[in-house]
C-alpha cells in the first residue's frame, strides 16, 4: 500500500478508533492518548502491513495490544504511598494480606508450600507469581510453552489441595 493510502485511510478510521478506545479506557483523556499512541505505531510500523490484509482489524489490533500493555505496565508498577508512622504498608497493595498477624501467617504457608515442590513445578509456578509470562519462563526455562502452562497447573492443583481447608465452601 503506497503511503498516502496508507495515510488516508488511517485518517478515515481515527472516529471509529476513538470510540473503540473510549470503550476501553471509560476516559476521554485516556482514550485521546491512546488514540494518538495507536497512530504513531500504525505510522511507525507501515512498512510492516501487508497488502491483502484487513487494514482496520490490524490497526484495531495495534490498539487493543498498546491498551493491554500499559494496562500491565500499570499494575506491576502500582504502589501504595504509606502514609502511617512505621511505614508498614509501604510497597503493600491494600488487599495483600497483611491487614492481620493471620494474613501474614497464611502468606508464609503459601511461600513454605511452594517452596516444597519439586524444582519442576516450584520454579514455574513462582516465576508465574513474581509476574512472569508463560511464554518468558519458557524461555528462561528452555521448555515448551505447553509444558510450561502443564506444570503451573500441577502446581496450582497441588496447593489447592494443600490448601482445601481454607476455602470458604
Amino acid at each position: 500500500m503506497r503511503a498516502d493510502n496508507f495515510q488516508s485511510n488511517l485518517m478515515s478510521l481515527q472516529d471509529n478508533l476513538l470510540n473503540f478506545a473510549f470503550m476501553l479506557t471509560s476516559n476521554r483523556d485516556d482514550a485521546y492518548d491512546l488514540l494518538q499512541d495507536t497512530t504513531l505505531k500504525a505510522l511507525d510500523n507501515q512498512d510492516k502491513f501487508a497488502d491483502n490484509t484487513n487494514f482496520k482489524g490490524w490497526v484495531f489490533t495495534i490498539m487493543r495490544n498498546i491498551f493491554i500493555n500499559n494496562y500491565r505496565k500499570s499494575v506491576r508498577t502500582a504502589t501504595v504511598v504509606d502514609t502511617t508512622d512505621n511505614l508498614y504498608h509501604l510497597n503493600i497493595s491494600q488487599d495483600s494480606g497483611f491487614d492481620a498477624p493471620e494474613g501474614s501467617y497464611t502468606v508464609n504457608e503459601i511461600q513454605d508450600a511452594i517452596a516444597a515442590l519439586s524444582d519442576d513445578l516450584r520454579i514455574p509456578i513462582s516465576m508465574h507469581v513474581s509476574g512472569y509470562k508463560y511464554q518468558e519462563i519458557a524461555d528462561e526455562m528452555n521448555l515448551p510453552l505447553g509444558t510450561v502452562k502443564s506444570r503451573i497447573h500441577a502446581a496450582r492443583k497441588v496447593l489447592q489441595a494443600r490448601f482445601a481447608d481454607y476455602r470458604n465452601d
